[in-house]
Formats: structure tokens, C-alpha cells, sequence
């Protein structure tokens, strides 16, 4: 269910009058993050990190964006029903087997699970199954579901033994605009429907122990409508009176899918209507620097980097460059033939070497725009297959 658009927008600036006044490396230098952040999750002591991508940010991107200095990573959008039906469908989820197959696997936390479904009670289910790590038989995944959650006090419907390889965290996507299937809401269609939206979110706080924090993904709204502003204060006020730590809330509309600019004025006021709460935010950061000019603007806690980090994990290193006051520098040709090295191994490793040649392709393509000659390296990096014809590829253009 994928929640990228080939049709999105290229890099361009948000909407966000004045940005241009801000000195995104003083901001950097001066900032003090929140110090809830990292009480709730600890590790997590950067305002940056990497958000769910549809048919990105597996475990292989995820690791090597936390080598460059990510704090936090988000899964992308799991569907309910397709970690509840157990077998393949969970693979994604399997931390265990990842820490354990995969080398480096271990280094994949804190770790947000992401789900994103229809149904309160199978969403609430599968945040369950989760943060067990599947402990239990699948029927018993099944039996919570049709056992219901929305009358239980909170954590005490189920009782997970939380794993410990587990998720920090279970993030519900009310925001990407995916297709309607036989006219079921997911993701940010929710944003027109906030009754069902608000049961989904009461039914996954209340299957989960407090301890385990609970976070949502929204867009700023379905649409500009004022009855999408409406819905959007609606759902987003009843997180936070729910008990979910923060909300990460994307500047555009679903209507606008990926196209066009985000709306950081939209951010700014919210922040200023929410001055106590936790908010995180994303659209059109593209490097470092608009890291800190959207928290400059808009007083929000923390940024979802989204597809600025596509084929460019540096952009977290340069993120940390800048906060300790050192001007960052692009990555150099024997950096970047590092992290390709590393990431189609690790991606070998988590999905087998026929389909990471093909996964490796589209982040060969983001990755060659570091490359002096890009666009050769672009068109070489799309023929590639195998581990072979990805250090040939690098043999040819990546040596010192």
C-alpha cells in the first residue's frame, strides 16, 4: 500500500514567508531539545529523524541513516490485516530475525512501528502483535481482534510481555494518501472521517501498557476546506487527550498528495495554539539547513525527514555538524562509495540479493546526484542486478 507518488513535486521551498531571514546554523548551535523527547524514548537526543517511506526505509536504510547520526526511525506504514495474518506477512516487523540475520541489525532502535489500517480493532491487535514480537499463535492475534478494546481501561485488555527487541513506539498513519479499497478508509483519508479516526487511535491507546508510547502521523487536513480544519483540530486534540506523546503532522493536504509546496504556516500556528504539546512535522526538507529553519519558523520539536533523505543519510551527519557549530561539508567520493558498499550489503542481507538489485536501483538513482558526473552514474546504476554490477558501478566512478 504504497504512500509515495511518482508524480511528486522535485525539492522546492515550502511556504514560509521570512524564511529567509533565519540563520539555520545559529539556530542549530543555540537549540536544546525538548528534554520529554528523550524521557519518553531514550536514545532519542537529536530533533531529526528518519520517517516512514513506502518502499524505502527498510531496515537497510534505516541502519545506515542511524551510522550518519539519525536518533529515531520510523517503519514504513505496516497494513493491519497483513501483520495479522501471520507468515510473510510479518517479515518487516521481525526484529528478532533482523538482529539476528542481518549484521548490524542490532543497531535498529529506537524504532517506531508504524500501522496503518480500517479497522480500530485490528489496528489495535496489530500494535499488539508488534510490541510482542508475535510471541503468540496467530489465533490469538485473531481472538484479541474480535475481542474488542474500546470498553477495556488502557493496557489492561491485553497485556503484552513487550519483547526486548521490540518498538519504542507504535505510530498510526492517519496521513498518506493511499487508494480507498471497497470504500474502507486508511490512512489520510481518516482526516475526513474523525469519528473513525478517534476510534482507532482510543482502540490502539487502550490496548497497549502506558509504558509503551503511542504516536500519530496526520496531514494538515483532506483538503483547504474549512470542515477539513475542523476535522484536523478534532482528531488532533483527541490524541493528545487519549495519551499519545506526540503528533508529526505533514504540511500538505491529502488532496495534494506530494505535489506542490508544504505550508510551514500552517505548522507556525498550530505550535502557537499548542504551546504544551509535542509536535513534530515534515515537508520539503531537502538539507540540513531546513532542518533548523523549520523549527526556527514554526516552533515545532522535531522534523521527519522524508524524501530528503532518500540516497543522502548525510544529511543527518551534517545536521549534527551543525549543532556542535561545524560547517558541513558534501560527502566525498570515498564517503560515498562507503555508505553504497554498505547499504547494498545490508539491503542483500534483509532482502536477498535478487531483490535488493532491484530495490538498490532507485536509491542508486538519489544517490548519484552526490557524483561529479551524476547523470552517468545514474544511468549505470539502473541497469544493476547483482551484487557483482554494483562494485563495478562503483569500481568505475567511485575511486579515489
Amino acid at each position: 500500500m504504497p504512500c509515495q507518488s511518482n508524480n511528486a513535486t522535485p525539492p522546492e521551498p515550502a511556504i514560509a514567508p521570512g524564511v529567509e531571514s533565519i540563520d539555520p546554523a545559529q539556530v542549530a548551535r543555540t537549540f536544546t531539545i525538548d528534554p520529554r523527547i528523550p524521557a519518553l524514548v531514550p536514545g532519542f537526543d537529536a530533533p531529526f529523524f528518519q520517517a516512514g517511506l513506502a518502499g524505502y526505509s527498510d531496515a537497510a536504510m534505516r541502519i545506515i541513516a542511524r551510522r550518519h547520526g539519525c536518533p529515531y526511525c520510523v517503519t514504513e506504514a505496516l497494513l493491519d490485516r497483513t501483520l495479522l495474518g501471520g507468515g510473510k506477512g510479518f517479515a518487516k516487523a521481525n526484529l528478532e530475525n533482523l538482529a539476528d540475520n542481518v549484521p548490524g541489525g542490532a543497531e535498529d532502535h529506537p524504532l517506531a512501528g508504524q500501522i496503518m489500517g480500517s479497522d480500530p480493532n485490528e489496528m489495535a491487535a496489530a500494535a499488539v502483535k508488534l510490541i510482542e514480537q508475535a510471541k503468540r499463535p496467530a489465533h490469538e492475534y485473531r481472538k484479541i481482534r474480535e475481542r474488542g478494546f474500546d470498553a477495556a481501561p488502557e493496557g489492561k485488555a491485553v497485556e503484552p510481555s513487550k519483547s526486548n527487541r521490540s518498538f519504542s513506539t507504535i505510530d498510526v498513519n492517519l496521513a498518506c494518501p493511499v487508494k480507498k479499497i471497497k470504500a474502507k478508509a486508511r490512512g489520510g483519508h481518516w482526516l475526513r472521517e474523525p469519528d473513525g479516526a478517534i476510534d482507532i487511535l482510543r482502540a490502539v491507546r487502550h490496548a497497549l501498557p502506558l509504558e509503551i508510547n503511542t504516536t500519530v502521523k496526520l496531514r494538515r487536513g483532506s483538503d483547504d476546506s474549512p470542515q477539513a480544519a475542523q476535522n484536523f483540530d478534532r482528531i488532533f486534540n483527541a490524541a493528545y487527550d487519549l495519551g499519545y506523546a506526540w503528533t508529526t503532522v505533514h504540511a500538505r493536504t491529502v488532496e495534494q498528495k506530494y505535489v506542490g509546496p508544504s505550508r510551514w504556516t500552517f505548522l507556525k500556528d498550530l505550535t502557537a495554539r499548542h504551546p504544551d504539546k509535542i509536535i513534530f512535522a515534515s515537508g520539503d526538507i531537502w538539507q540540513a539547513e531546513d532542518i533548523f529553519r523549520m523549527i526556527a519558523f514554526t516552533g515545532i520539536h522535531a522534523v521527519a525527514v522524508a524524501r530528503g533523505c532518500i540516497g543522502n543519510p548525510w544529511i543527518f551527519q551534517q545536521a549534527r555538524q551543525l549543532m556542535t557549530g561545524i560547517k558541513p561539508e558534501p560527502p566525498t567520493i570515498a564517503e560515498q562509495r562507503q555508505v553504497l558498499e554498505d547499504h547494498f550489503r545490508l539491503s542483500v542481507a534483509v532482502n536477498g540479493e535478487a531483490l535488493a538489485g532491484r530495490l538498490m536501483r532507485k536509491f542508486g538513482i538519489r544517490f548519484s546526484a552526490h557524483h561529479p558526473t551524476a547523470e552517468a552514474v545514474r544511468v549505470e546504476f539502473i541497469k544493476v542486478n547483482t551484487t557483482d554490477e554494483w562494485l563495478t558501478v562503483l569500481n568505475e566512478h567511485y575511486t579515489a
